[in-house]
Parts: C-alpha cells; structure tokens; sequence
C-alpha cells in the first residue's frame, strides 16, 4: 500500500540513483528507473493550482496500517453512493477496476471485506497525478506525462465499465473539480455566424448530472442527459465520448447530437475550441470516439429545451413458466419499434419469472399515451392465460425534472464488482429474431435501456463519430455479472448490430468494429494527427491495438 509519505521517500531514493533516459517504446510508471524524482514532481506542482494528489484505494481507510487517518465507517456506510465515490481520485464505480491482475494470475487489490486476510495493495489505482481546476493545471498536466513519458489517465467520476480511468503504477489528471456552469440562451459557437444562436448550458468537465440538471431547470429548461441514482455520472466527459444515451434521446437524439461546442487540451499542451466550424474533425471525433483517447475535455456546451411535462408509462409483469417469459421478451422486442417513433424512452429489467420497465415521452397527453402503448398492454394481457399477470399504468409529471428528481434523487448504484456486455438491437433483429434474442436476455437476465430509435434514428449516422449502428437500433440489450470479493453471447446472434462503448466487454469480439463500426479508420486518422505523442492510450480504445495488453509498451 502506497500513501504520500512513502511515495515521497521512494521518489527521493530515485533523485539519488538518478533516472536514466526513458525507452520512448514503453511508458514510464512508478517502479521504473524513469520515474521522475520528488524534486521533478515538486516543480509540477509549482506550476499547477493545487497540491499533488496521491490516491488510495477506497477501502484503504479499514487498513490501518496502511491508512492510519482513514475512516473506515464512512467506508462502509457510502460504499454504494456514486457521488460519495466520485468525491475521491481513487475510487472506481466498479471496485473490480481498482484491482490489477499479474501474468501469474495473482491480484494486487484493497477490499472492503478486510476478514479475507488479504493485505492492502495500490493495485489499478494511479499513485499521483494533478487535481486539476483550470484548462491550464491539465495542459501543465499534460505537458509534464509527455515530457517524461509518463503512463497517464484521466479520471472525472470514475463510472467506467471498462476501467479506462484507472491504470496500475501510472499518473492521473482528475477533473472532477472542474464544475462552472453557465447559461447563455443567445450562445453563438466560435467561428459560427453571428444569427446562429442557441439556448445553451456550458458545462465544466467535472459537472455531473445532478448538477448539470438543477442548473438548467433554473432557467426552465431540460436537456439530454443521462440518469442514475444520485446522478453522479459526470455529463462532460466519457458519457458524450461513448456516444451519450438518454431516456429523451428518442425525441432529442443522443448526447452527441446535442454538444455543440466542445474545449480539449491535446497532448500538444494545446487548449482548443471546437465545433462544426474550428477542429471540425476532431470535434467529430470527441463524439462517439470514446473516452480518454484523443485528449482531455475542459468543457461542453449543449442544446437545452424547453422544459416541458411528461408522461410516464410503467409495466410489471410477473411470470410462472419459462416458455411465457421467453414469449413476453420476445412480444416486448418487436413492440419496442412502435415504443421508440412514438417518442418513448426509458429502461427496464428481467429475471427468469418477472418482468419491469418504464418509458417517458416529453410533451404527450395522458390520451396520446393511452393510444400509443395500449397495443402493447393488451397484448401483454393476452398472456395471462399462459401464467402471465401483467399491470400497467400511465401518470404525467408537471416537469421532466420533477419525474428524474422523484426517481433519481437517491443514492446507490455503485459498490458492486461488475462486467458486463451490450448489444444495440436493430430494427431488422427485433422483427425478425426477436425469439433468439429473447432465449439469450432470459438466459442472462437482461437489463435494457430504451434509449434508441426515434429521433436518434432520423440523424445521419456520418453526423458524428459515434458507430453508426446507433441510428438503425431501438434499444440496448446489457447482460451482466456481478461477484463477492476474492472470488475466483449476444454476439453470435446479432453480429453486425455493435455495442455501446460505454456498456461493454473488454473481451468483446472484433471491439474495433463493434464499438466504432465504418467509423474506425477516420477516428484512427485523427486520433494520429491530435494525439501525435502517442499519450492517451486506454483499453480497446482507438489505437490500442498498437499497444501491449498492460498497454504500456507499443508493440
């Protein structure tokens, strides 16, 4: 277990043997003779706006020995409170991605259940980095890890399923603190003519959802975002890079359809401003190109609307046979089309004997609703005689920020060891496989989000970097696993149809095109031309095929 203190003692040891010149093949992380001494990181941290950070695992704090001021009933009482592990540079949504695993299969990790005997290891958790609050401490940031070679991440919350905000023995510029939010209903984007206008909300690379949402209804607005208990997903950062889904998205588009400018530090030092008319490539590739892997966003600006009522349509079935279940996915798949062009959005989940999802529409009368998902409820109804008891019911909320404050305005969601993998099931796999693709939700449990289809299916899919499956799918199909500490296929059936980067497998089969699809070859130019020094490197992120499996060493 490493803290500041011995961190600082061994960067000393290393000032007096003196570094060598680094192999410019491999990255430079602690341990390595190349490693920069205390004295080197002294003048980073002369140059930036805060003291140097020196991350501990979250479950450090039950370890005294390793961390003697640690508090370890906070520990445990916010273990699974996102926005109370989003509070921390070292504290990963999934604890799994603060763990690392050697060749010889031994783990170097810090868990929480302390009665395992298991000492308190650093594991996947960077040792020191930059708290940054302005553009200008992440270009120092950026401009120290070139000049040293340095292995680098950057971290917002820390809500990354495929662990690309952490890296073992390596140095992070945490953004988290970088939270200004300004509204501007005339904003005119740089280099944009003077009549191109928008009411639109600029928010700073470590604003999360809650924030971005209190701030905006203010004004009477609403814009596209993404929901989770607490809200502590960060909304400037890897959710827009992995394309942005939404339960409005079917009426708004994605996230990606409603950035409009966008400012990045690149591994040049430099601090950009882009949009439709300046970097137009890389503002581009920045949506939908994924996270951590062609710079550092600072800050984006976004469309808001008008904040309008919802109506909110809710399902629950509870199911005695597995031939219904399968019968009840499969009726859901091919009803979900219908759903989606009528506006509706949301998310739901199964297990082998029930069923629940919820769907909201911005603007649509208790009427409208009735007519539009009353095909659905009667078909759902027209199963109880199979052992299906469904019930349904339709509510409106004055606001869209009244029904995600009534949901969402809690903790929790985070904590838990998690993989997962995703599927976007297009319209040609909902109406024609529908039964195969339910046999494989009912086998691993699915969750769903509802978040396709739609005004997302109306945007030209060349518009932005994001694979261009995005714009045929109607929804996004999860299987997951989950496990305790310590302890030891979607794609055969819809091969062409992609994944969400931002929900997905590290084993995922062909990841170029099944994240990035025709898109990849034009975000591996750019990713070239911005990212010249080779420095933001993250797993099956474009250009990492380059690299070794610890991705530390160019192949």
């Amino acid at each position: 277990m490493l803290n500041s203190f011995s961190i600082l003692s061994i960067l000393a040891l290393g000032a007096s043997i003196g570094a060598s010149p680094h192999d410019t093949s491999c990255l430079c992380t602690y341990g390595d003779v190349c490693w920069p001494d205390a004295a080197t990181f002294a003048q980073l941290e002369s140059q930036v706006s805060q003291p140097l950070i020196y991350p501990n695992p979250t479950a450090s704090a039950c370890y005294p020995a390793a961390n003697p001021s640690g508090n370890c009933s906070e520990v445990i009482q916010n273990w699974s409170d996102g926005n109370w592990r989003s509070s921390m540079p070292d504290s990963m949504e999934a604890p799994n991605y603060e763990s690392f695993v050697f060749k010889n299969g031994t783990i170097s990790a810090c868990y929480l259940n302390t009665s395992l005997g298991i000492p308190c290891e650093q594991g996947n958790v960077p040792v020191i980095g930059v708290d940054a609050r302005t553009p200008e401490d992440i270009q120092a940031a950026v401009k120290f890890a070139v000049q040293y070679n340095l292995k680098l991440v950057v971290q917002n919350t820390g809500h990354d399923c495929l662990g690309r905000s952490a890296a073992r023995a390596a140095f992070v510029v945490w953004t988290h603190n970088m939270k200004d939010i300004t509204y501007n209903a005339t904003f005119v984007p740089q280099g944009a003519p003077s009549n191109e206008t928008y009411q639109a909300v600029t928010l700073g690379a470590g604003v999360q959802w809650h924030e971005a949402y209190d701030a905006v209804n203010q004004y009477g607005r609403m814009m596209v975002g993404g929901t989770s208990l607490g809200g502590s997903v960060g909304a400037a950062g890897g959710w827009l890079q992995g394309g942005g889904h939404s339960p409005l998205a079917p009426t708004y588009g994605l996230g990606v359809d409603n950035a409009i400018e966008i400012t990045v530090v690149t591994s040049t030092g430099e601090h950009l401003t882009i949009n439709d008319y300046q970097y137009s490539d890389l503002f581009w590739a920045l949506r939908g190109g994924g996270g951590g892997t062609f710079g550092v966003i600072t800050s984006v600006t976004y469309h808001t609307y008008e904040s309008l009522p919802v109506a909110f349509y809710g399902f629950q079935a509870n199911v005695t046979n597995a031939t219904a279940m399968k019968e009840l996915i499969a009726g859901m798949l091919q009803f979900r089309t219908n759903f989606s062009d009528d506006g509706w959005g949301g998310y739901g989940a199964l297990s082998n004997t029930s069923m629940y999802f919820y769907n909201i529409a911005p603007n649509m009368s208790t009427e409208a609703a009735n007519a539009s998902t009353q095909p659905w409820t009667d078909y759902a109804s027209s199963l109880q005689s199979q052992g299906v008891s469904s019930v349904a019911q339709i509510y409106s909320f004055p606001s869209w920020y009244e029904w995600y404050t009534y949901l969402f305005n809690t903790s929790g969601q985070d904590g838990e060891n998690l993989m997962m993998t995703s599927r976007l099931l297009s319209r040609d796999t909902v109406a024609s496989q529908a039964k195969d693709v339910a046999e494989i939700l009912f086998d691993c449990q699915a969750t769903f989000n509802m978040v396709a289809g739609g005004k997302v299916s109306q945007i030209d899919p060349e518009s932005a970097g994001v694979k261009p499956a995005w714009r045929n799918a109607v929804m996004e199909a999860i299987c997951a696993i989950s496990w305790e500490e310590g302890a030891s296929a979607l794609h055969d059936v819809a091969p062409n149809d992609g994944a969400y980067f931002n929900e997905a497998s590290l084993f995922e089969i062909d990841w170029q095109y099944t994240f990035f699809g025709s898109h990849y070859s034009q975000l591996k130019g750019i990713k070239d031309k911005y990212d010249p020094y080779r420095l933001f490197v993250v797993a099956e992120g474009v250009g990492s095929e380059e690299w070794n499996k610890e991705l530390t060493c160019r192949l």
